[in-house]
């Protein structure tokens, strides 16, 4: 055990068998606000961090007891206190303060510390501010008065797992000082990277202060992994070194990425011109910056800077870092909250437990320590104050972490950095600033994530892969099935450890397009007497027997949750394959290409057709008129003429001619349809199965052979509810020709189910044989590996090639090339044509015919209505007996002598008209004449007269 620990174990028993006392003795001072209030600070002197921020806590305070408006005129003192890196150190100057009335302090600089004052600081209830102190695991419900004046950790982690994810990536390697700091740091990104499904993938930690050597053996290490992505996360004194290590190895060339934590960017800030020596192997190199918006009251302080600095030594005139502004804004939080404690009347009190005298023997002087009476009143006004300082926007979130965190994304380039985006827990990874990105709504979305393009490692823009096959000698294990039939898929040569096959070839081509190089061997899976389960093969991937495994596996379901696969490079779904038979042509052949309902159907509509034409251009075509017999004969000629086109009749109607021009379309579609139909029939060799598919083969209780190992199995028995005692397991080809031959009667299986990449093989030499209805599950084949793995993702790209410039094709060309006897015209029996095809033209075509109908008989109703009146006008009187009778008599009626006959009744009425007025004229003369004869004029002189 350290001297640490045992001093944490001494301090800590002390204090909580000491302190939780009954009787005490109170001093109160005699005035509410003191002169002097007292702080403490402990820090490390010589680190660059303590460097900066002692003089920015110096500036703090003369700013504080120089502005009137603060504290009531009351003197701020900061003693600080040097640790010297040493945890005991600091322990001991944490109780030194204790001895005095010290309301806060300020500090300490590292996470190992601040565990242990922590629990001090809780039990003697003084607040503890740190500005540099960002291990997540100091939480509030544990260390109640511990603050985190700077950001939590966790928020950090999430930018690089957001970068990681924004690249690409799948796995890292983290370098970090294993103490507090550098554990608890790592352990949030890992849970910021598994919440983007990536992982560390080796863990590589360091002494703290580490010796060359121990830097360079641990490089070592971490070459010979596969992952090239690596996060450092040490501390600003001796990370350099790491870097100028892996310079010396080579790791800050080309394909390597390293990404460092906010100790980096500090180190920049600090020393702004840095030396080009330490430049060059930070070369490429991201890191993460505290974010602090721009403004005035930065602006200042950064001016004032070089004048706070010029009284120190040349090798202590540090630049100003975001530690800096954060140790400032420190000060100014406990001013603030110590103003409001004493405007609401609160005074500092510190009260000796008199039990303590019982551990006064020897030099620990624990009777003299004190409780801060009001300090859990002071820590309440700590965590309210809401105020802007240098770093912007000061206040805590319900989880004590500082309101809006946010960090600037460095690219360190040979001449300096430059900045090349941010990361805002409110928005993500962007080019814009966070201020502009409060003034929207939150988007986390993949496609609002965006950083500008950096410079990696080898000066290179070309985002590194990531990843590369780990140089440890050791060879990529990869099963391959032992298979005993269907061999032009993978077989291995005998006396060898050496594969030949389709996917042998395939898998070898896509392995040459790879960028690098993958050393791999081969090993066999299988007894080599039965073809062994694909399924079981993945699973050993899963317990780490095998890295891959290559042949023919199909994707499926319940395999994608063992490992990953490629993209499929050949498509392989389960089919039906049956005996069949050779098929004749009959006598009734050319009835085949109709069901049943078709010829029915289509008959019924050429007799309507040809009732609907007679109709439209009985009263207008006298080709259409005569005796009831020759009408019948004439409606069934016209129609069925139709079927030929060679109908004699002329339509003279325009609805007729309407309803005939879409009934021959009709005709036309029907003709083409049996004519292509019967053609098939006639002249390709038909082939016959009592099945017809996997519904008929369900639907039966005939048994079913597959291929043993093969995932039919499973499929036919869960997924389409066949009983198990129906299955037949089958080892190879000659199995198949055996079973299927037998048939149920003889022992054998009515139909074998298995991939069609088999079957294909296996009927271009079995022309008896042959696949009916349709392929009823859509698989493919790949190449698996296991979870996360990179190399899937890249063999997957290289199929990709090899299909799109033919090589994928020759190569399938090459083992699974089609015999004769598979390619030549043989089919199964065609499918009849049925109504279901042809219902819509149907419904068109009667449509048509319900329309032409109701526009012709609403023009004879109107005739019919127009001529009856006229009718009743000339006659007077009604005709309301036999109307039926005379309106089906004037439909029957051809249109010219209707016409002709209502010309007639038009002019027997004029006639009779006529003759009335005749009468009249008569009965003038005569009157006339018998007055000439009596006066004795001329008939001219008595009209005259």
């Amino acid at each position: 055990m350290s001297i640490l620990s045992i001093w944490h174990l001494v301090v800590l028993s002390v204090l909580y068998n000491g302190l939780a006392s009954n009787g005490v003795n109170t001093n109160v001072s005699n005035t509410r606000i003191p002169s002097v209030i007292h702080v403490g600070a402990i820090l490390s002197f010589e680190s660059v961090i303590s460097k900066v921020a002692r003089v920015a806590i110096e500036a703090a305070v003369d700013d504080v007891n120089s502005d009137p408006t603060v504290l009531g005129g009351a003197q701020l003192n900061v003693t600080m206190q040097d640790t010297n890196y040493s945890g005991f150190l600091g322990i001991l100057e944490a109780l030194k303060f204790m001895e005095t009335d010290t309301v806060a302090i300020i500090g300490p600089q590292g996470a190992e510390i601040a565990h242990v004052i922590s629990h001090i600081a809780s039990e003697l209830r003084t607040p503890l501010l740190s500005f540099s102190v960002s291990d997540p695991t100091l939480s509030p419900l544990q260390f109640p008065y511990f603050v985190r004046t700077t950001q939590n950790d966790v928020f950090q982690m999430a930018a690089i797992a957001d970068m990681v994810e924004y690249y690409g990536w799948r796995e890292v390697i983290a370098i970090y000082v294993d103490d507090e700091h550098g554990r608890n740091g790592i352990t949030a990104l890992g849970d910021e990277l598994a919440q983007k499904r990536c992982k560390i993938s080796f863990k590589a930690p360091l002494k703290n202060f580490p010796s060359r050597d121990d830097i360079t053996d641990l490089l070592v290490k971490v070459a010979l992994a596969e992952s090239r992505i690596i996060v450092l996360h040490v501390y600003t004194a001796w990370g350099l070194q790491v870097f100028d290590a892996a310079k010396y190895l080579g790791m800050m060339g080309t394909g390597y990425v390293w990404i460092a934590t906010n100790w980096l960017a500090n180190i920049l800030d600090s020393h702004p011109p840095f030396a080009s020596g330490a430049m060059d192997y930070i070369d490429g190199t991201l890191t993460l910056r505290m974010y602090t918006p721009d403004s005035e009251q930065k602006q200042k302080f950064f001016s004032r800077w070089s004048n706070l600095t010029s009284a120190k030594p040349v090798q202590d005139r540090l630049g100003l870092n975001t530690y800096g502004l954060y140790a400032y804004d420190t000060v100014w939080l406990l001013a603030r909250a110590l103003d409001s404690f004493f405007k609401q009347g609160e005074k500092i009190t510190f009260t000796n437990d008199s039990r303590l005298n019982e551990h006064q023997s020897g030099d620990l002087n624990l009777d003299v320590m004190s409780i801060f009476d009001e300090g859990n009143l002071l820590l309440d006004n700590i965590l309210k104050v809401n105020m802007t300082g240098l770093t912007g926007l000061f206040a805590f979130t319900q989880e004590r972490n500082l309101i809006r965190p946010a960090f600037d994304i460095i690219n360190v380039l040979g001449t300096g950095s430059r900045r090349i985006g941010y990361w805002t827990n409110y928005s993500g990874l962007s080019v814009l600033p966070p201020e502009t990105l409060y003034t929207k709504p939150s988007n986390r979305s993949s496609s609002n994530q965006r950083l500008y393009d950096p410079i990696w490692p080898g000066q290179t823009s070309q985002k590194p892969r990531g990843w590369v096959f780990p140089n440890n000698g050791r060879h990529l294990l990869i099963g391959v099935p032992n298979r005993v039939s269907y061999r032009e898929f993978e077989s291995r040569v005998p006396g060898t450890d050496t594969f030949t096959g389709y996917c042998i070839d395939v898998f070898t081509a896509a392995l040459n397009l790879l960028p690098y190089a993958v050393p791999y061997k081969l090993v066999p899976f299988g007894d080599g007497h039965t073809n062994p389960s694909p399924t079981d093969l993945v699973r050993m991937i899963t317990t780490g027997v095998y890295d891959a495994a290559i042949g023919d596996i199909a994707i499926i379901t319940n395999r994608t949750r063992m490992a990953d696969f490629t993209q499929p490079y050949i498509e392989s779904g389960l089919v039906v394959v049956t005996p069949v038979r050779k098929m004749n042509s009959k006598a009734w052949a050319f009835l085949k290409p109709f069901t049943r309902e078709m010829w029915f159907i289509t008959a019924v509509f050429f007799l309507i057709i040809g009732a609907v034409v007679w109709i439209l251009e009985h009263r207008l075509n006298d080709d259409f008129r005569g005796p009831p017999r020759k009408q019948f004969v004439t409606i069934l000629w016209f129609s069925f003429s139709t079927l030929f086109f060679s109908h004699r009749e002329n339509t003279v109607s325009t609805l007729g001619r309407m309803v005939l021009i879409i009934w021959l379309f009709v005709v036309l579609i029907i003709n083409s349809s049996y004519t292509a139909s019967l053609t098939s029939i006639l002249t390709v060799q038909q082939l016959a199965s009592p099945i017809k598919g996997i519904e008929s083969l369900i639907a039966s209780n005939d048994p079913i052979g597959y291929q043993q190992g093969s995932f039919a199995r499973n499929y036919l028995i869960e997924e389409l509810n066949i009983r198990e005692s129906r299955l037949v397991a089958l080892n190879d080809q000659e199995d198949y020709v055996r079973a299927l031959q037998d048939g149920p009667s003889g022992g054998g299986v009515a139909a074998v189910i298995d991939e069609r990449a088999y079957m294909e093989v296996f009927l271009s030499s079995h022309c008896e044989f042959s696949i009916v209805g349709q392929e009823f599950t859509k698989a493919g084949w790949g190449f698996a590996f296991q979870r996360d793995s990179p190399l899937a993702i890249d063999m997957s790209t290289a199929l990709l090639k090899l299909s799109e410039n033919g090589d994928l094709q020759r190569i399938h060309d090459k083992w699974l090339t089609r015999s004769a006897c598979i390619s030549q015209g043989t089919k199964l029996e065609v499918d009849r044509l049925q109504l279901k095809s042809f219902w819509g033209l149907f419904l068109i075509c009667g449509l048509a015919c319900l329309l032409a109908l109701s526009i012709y008989f609403f023009q004879m109703i109107r005739q019919f209505t127009k001529r009856n009146g006229e009718e009743l006008q000339s006659t007077g009187r009604s005709l309301q007996s036999g109307r039926l009778q005379t309106f089906l008599s004037f439909v029957d009626e051809k249109q010219e002598e209707s016409k002709s006959q209502g010309r007639s009744k038009r002019r027997h009425s004029e006639i009779a008209s006529s003759n009335r007025g005749t009468g009249q004229d008569e009965s003038i003369n005569d009157s006339k004449q018998r007055y000439v004869e009596s006066s004795g004029k001329s008939p001219d002189n008595c009209e005259n007269a």
